[in-house]
């Protein structure tokens, strides 16, 4: 499902999506941030996923169009190799309050919270940065 309108709001840090059917969605940059489907971020492979801490604050300082299947942000932070689909973007639109409860319940299951700065966090690197 491609939606009809993107809008980044950097002063409310949301990404806004409107459909053709006329539902409107606002995707923290946050939780695009902490989900992003990037390597770096979900690794290479069942639980390698690197979890993402300290992006309260990010914001998105580009997005552009890759083909008619995705967007390609780049982040304050320096992040721009995740590819969200269209069918990403609106799963993450339909299922927000459950991704984003997940990713708290991650944090606490690490004993960290959304402002813990990622390099106390732990990480992973791959060889290609």
């Amino acid at each position: 499902m491609i939606p009809t309108n993107v809008v980044v709001h950097q002063q409310s840090k949301v990404l806004e999506l409107t459909y053709d059917n006329g539902n409107t969605y606002r995707l923290p940059f946050e939780l695009l941030r902490v989900v992003s489907p990037s390597a770096e971020v979900q690794g290479h492979g069942p639980g390698q996923e690197t979890l993402q801490t300290g992006k309260r604050e990010v914001l998105i300082a580009n997005i552009e169009p890759v083909g008619h299947y995705a967007l390609k942000p780049s982040f304050s932070d320096g992040h721009d190799s995740g590819l969200y689909t269209w069918d990403y973007l609106h799963f993450l639109c339909e299922n927000q309050e459950q991704i984003w409860k997940e990713h708290l319940d991650k944090l606490a299951a690490a004993g960290v919270d959304r402002d813990t700065p990622m390099n106390v966090a732990g990480g992973h690197s791959c060889s290609s940065h």
